[in-house]
């Protein structure tokens, strides 16, 4: 038996090392750590940080791509006491000297190469005492003759003599995942031990993961259900392969390549990969296939249950604000393809009206997540934390009138209904809800009903203000798999065919594919139709 529970970050890894150091924990390329290993790199380089006089709950930023450092430095920072702060690799220095200012990153674990580029926008970051670069020696040389003192080897960090951490307990601050900002600032989520640790749990056991799994980080790190396949991975003592990508046939290669066992995804790389053809060896091992960040389209899931017939599909919503949220179970996705499931382990999943009492079977209102993966707000933002994180109402479930301390919930934002079952369906974000003919009219509902037509390869559809119908829909879409280019009048024509006359769009507009994704690999919506209407507005002046 372990010598402790695993209530903090680190102690997941840890806890998998006492069990059995040698199992294989980390792969990335041709190095592999096992457990034993990752948790030694992990003690060496917290160690390493308090020689810097890192302060208990000081941040250290994290700027690299998927590598070993990247995972030993997540963890390593917690494990000191600290809060980790991962950031995008494909940010730029603007954004990044953003993130670094605005929750006073002390140490910053990058490479030369992005280090420079960011020089001008760290000049404006008056909080960052250390640079850590995780080049090797040779490829530092050149520094190392030059008069800046400003940066430290990451390897000497992990020579630094063992330093007890900082005493920090689970409810205490672990990371703050920045969101994308697509649309002004990013906002910096903070999460305790308990959120992440209750993550894996959580996750793990409906997944049913296991010693001996081999899970695929295809998802960026920096993303939390990309950072949640490190956690159920080491909270299982499975192995965890780490891929930068740069096309979907790359994401197949890795699972045939290292005979993964789970992938987790969001629905813009289904459906890259759908349509490719995929080794059928990739069917004798891989047990799941876990889609999150948005619905999946009906075509794409039938199309991937045809080429892994063996893996369980797990349809999932997740909040980075509560880490993880809901999950559809295998058994189900036949009988109810377009639910989200319900509350995933130690998790209350409700659906509220606007007064904050519960929505009877079938009425739209608010899902709200309340238990122990509800974050800690946003850093250094009282009026967004204020508008996304509220006290339950009393009478609320789960709040009788005798509890005196009040309790805090995640209100999403996004629009659902609750079947009789209890089953849970996804509406819309309401800041993205098309208000056309006097009807409410989800954009990703629209987006099912085109992606069914198999006339489209990717598609997005927004609301654009007109003068007698409120908003007009638009479409913007690329032409399917294997077609030179896509046919709009048939798109139209078959939407005319499958849709309510409220929701047919007013245009559907080609576009090259692939559609411009958000830092977190989801389809950016807001981008596409800033774009469009920026456009739009030219055209009429010309």
């Amino acid at each position: 038996m372990p010598a402790f529970d695993s209530h903090l970050l680190a102690h997941l890894i840890r806890t998998s090392a006492e069990r059995d150091p040698a199992a294989p924990a980390l792969r990335d390329g041709a190095r592999l750590l096992n457990y034993g290993e990752l948790d030694a790199q992990v003690r060496a380089l917290a160690s390493g940080l308090l020689s810097l006089g890192l302060g208990r709950a000081e941040r250290v930023g994290i700027y690299l791509d998927k590598r070993l450092e990247t995972v030993v430095a997540s963890f390593a920072a917690p494990a000191a006491g600290a809060v980790f702060v991962p950031i995008n690799p494909i940010l730029k220095a603007e954004q990044v000297g953003f993130i670094v200012r605005d929750c006073d990153v002390r140490v910053l674990i990058t490479s030369r190469e992005r280090w420079l580029a960011l020089q001008p926008a760290l000049a404006q970051c008056p909080s960052l005492r250390h640079v850590v670069l995780v080049d090797p020696a040779a490829a530092l040389a050149a520094l190392a003759d030059s008069s800046d003192p400003g940066w430290l080897r990451y390897a000497d960090l992990l020579d630094a003599p063992a330093l007890a951490p900082h005493r920090v307990i689970d409810t205490d601050m672990a990371a703050i995942l920045y969101t994308s900002g697509s649309t002004g600032r990013p906002k910096g989520v903070v999460l305790s031990h308990r959120n992440m640790v209750a993550g894996a749990r959580s996750v793990a056991s409906y997944l049913d993961n296991r010693p001996g799994d081999r899970l695929l980080a295809a998802l960026p790190l920096s993303f939390d259900a990309g950072f949640s396949q490190l956690t159920t991975a080491f909270h299982s003592g499975a192995c965890v392969t780490l891929l930068n990508y740069l096309l979907p046939r790359d994401v197949l290669k890795a699972l045939e390549r290292d005979r993964i066992t789970g992938l987790t995804a969001v629905p813009p790389l289904y459906i890259q990969l759908a349509p490719l053809e995929w080794p059928a060896s990739i069917n004798e091992h891989l047990r799941y296939f876990a889609n999150t960040g948005g619905r999946m389209p009906r075509e794409t899931l039938g199309l991937l249950r045809q080429r892994v017939p063996a893996a369980r599909p797990f349809l999932m919503y997740g909040l980075t604000e509560a880490f993880r949220s809901t999950y559809l179970p295998p058994e189900e996705v036949d009988r109810r393809p377009d639910s989200i499931g319900k509350a995933i382990p130690n998790a209350e999943i409700l659906v509220l009206r606007e007064d904050g009492s519960p929505c009877a079977p079938d009425e739209p209102g608010e899902l709200v997540h309340r238990g122990p993966l509800v974050g800690l707000g946003y850093w250094n933002d009282a009026e967004k934390t204020a508008e996304r994180y509220k006290l339950l109402p009393a009478g609320a479930p789960g709040r009788e009138a005798g509890l005196q301390l009040p309790e805090y919930a995640v209100f999403s934002g996004d629009t659902v209904r609750m079947d009789a079952e209890g089953f849970l369906y996804f509406i819309g974000r309401r800041d993205e809800m098309i208000k056309t003919s006097g009807y409410r009219v989800s954009p990703t509902e629209v987006e099912e009903l085109l992606y069914a037509t198999q006339l489209v390869g990717e598609c997005v559809a927004f609301g654009v203000d007109h003068p007698s119908l409120g908003q007009a829909i638009q479409v913007i879409a690329t032409a399917p798999v294997g077609a030179d280019a896509l046919d709009t009048a048939a798109v139209l024509a078959a939407c005319r065919a499958r849709m309510p006359a409220y929701m047919i769009p007013a245009g559907v507009h080609a576009k090259s594919g692939p559609l411009p994704r958000n830092p977190n690999g989801k389809i950016d919506r807001k981008l596409l139709s800033t774009e469009w209407i920026a456009q739009l507005e030219t055209d009429a002046k010309s």
